[in-house]
């Protein structure tokens, strides 16, 4: 008898459990087709190769890494890709740090207004589409970075310490006296933006006009970046325009030759591309110290696989290594859309000859010396010319 009350009871919770699992599974449904779906025939070339030719960019949002509530899920629900995506159009609106605004009330005409108007065109053109990947990042599987190894870890702490050093005494940093620090040397080559001025190479990588490392597409959607990608049998170039003059271009040869000793190294690394099918594989080793993707500096080692999915569509993938800082090796993945060529221009890049920005920041600081030493003003080092002024950029 007890068997026989119970039985209706988990009839009925199985049923609204099946019930429950495909109503959840509606929701995915359309996402993991998309997923799913196998890539349509590429196009091909005159001779044949599979055309991957045209103009890209990464105007979708992905997060590069997954958040915990996902787990391990690498689709958005179609409810959770409203909500987020909701979320970031109502993010787009917010005033960043270099909005057009002055204690709060419009500052158009201001001399204020003036000093922002350059950064905030950078800023203007957020991504207003967003992808249903829950990140880029497909392996491991919870969709995160693995963790740093030891080695690492004390090199980017070692950096950490410094760059707050010199902030010591700045708004943007702990009170206290100017650091003793300050006249030390960067203890890695020196890529970040430094609360310092007294050469060029205290300065930022993009300060400095040396360009984005690899890969690009990695994250730089927030700037509408774009990939021209050109075809030849026996190489692939790649011009990569991600704003600001930061653009290059990246030839990649088609050859079976094998890479170039470890005593050279290139700052985008050695490049060797194969076909395997219709997928693009690229291995890229011998990076240089002044390159740094992600903690990486000389020893990653880099595929890049590029798949063109449909007309419209074209698959990047890569899966990046490096025993000296990650625990792991990991792979992620971006899909890029297809721009109009038409309306879309894709520009050399004039970094270094319009860059009077690093020229103006020595100047400056130069004159700001002088005048401390004269009594005439503040002591530079006192100053935040590092952090940018913070909020939400």
């Amino acid at each position: 008898m007890r068997t026989t009350a119970r039985f209706p009871m988990y009839v009925g919770a199985l049923i609204a459990a099946v019930t429950l699992a495909i109503a959840w599974e509606g929701t995915t449904v359309a996402a993991q087709q998309r997923a799913a779906a196998p890539a349509a025939k590429a196009p091909r070339t005159p001779w044949g190769a599979p055309d991957l030719q045209g103009i890209w960019n990464t105007n979708t949002a992905v997060p590069f890494e997954r958040a915990r509530e996902y787990g391990t899920r690498a689709m958005m629900t179609e409810a959770e890709h409203a909500k987020a995506l909701a979320e970031l159009q109502e993010r787009n609106q917010r005033p960043g740090r270099d909005s057009r605004t002055v204690g709060g009330q419009p500052g158009i005409g201001t001399e204020k207004d003036v000093a922002r108007a350059y950064n905030e065109f950078w800023f203007g053109d957020k991504p207003t589409r967003l992808s249903y990947r829950t990140s880029m990042i497909i392996n491991p599987e919870d969709g995160r970075m693995p963790a740093y190894t030891p080695e690492a870890a004390k090199r980017i702490a070692d950096k950490r310490d410094f760059l707050a050093a010199l902030l010591q005494g700045t708004s943007g940093g702990r009170p206290g006296p100017v650091s003793p620090r300050r006249a030390e040397r960067s203890p890695d080559y020196n890529l970040d933006r430094i609360n310092r001025a007294d050469g060029p190479e205290d300065r930022g990588g993009p300060e400095r006009c040396l360009g984005d490392n690899l890969p690009v597409t990695m994250g730089t959607g927030t700037f509408g970046g774009v990939m021209q990608l050109v075809q030849s049998p026996d190489s692939v170039s790649i011009y990569y325009d991600v704003g600001q003059g930061q653009g290059f271009a990246w030839v990649i040869p088609i050859t079976n030759r094998p890479h170039l000793p470890k005593s050279l190294q290139l700052y985008h690394g050695d490049a060797i591309g194969r076909w395997e099918g219709d997928t693009l594989m690229v291995d890229v080793t011998n990076f240089s110290d002044e390159t740094n993707f992600r903690g990486s500096r000389e020893n990653l080692h880099l595929i890049q696989r590029f798949r063109r999915l449909d007309a419209n569509t074209l698959q990047m993938e890569i899966t990046a290594e490096d025993p000296t800082t990650w625990t792991a090796p990991w792979m992620a993945v971006q899909e890029l859309e297809k721009a109009d060529e038409k309306t879309t221009l894709v520009l050399e890049g004039g970094c270094h000859e319009g860059n009077y920005g690093l020229l103006g920041m020595l100047l400056n600081t130069r004159a700001a010396e002088k005048a401390f030493a004269e009594g005439k003003g503040p002591d530079p080092a006192t100053q935040d010319n590092a952090t940018g002024g913070g909020g939400d950029n």
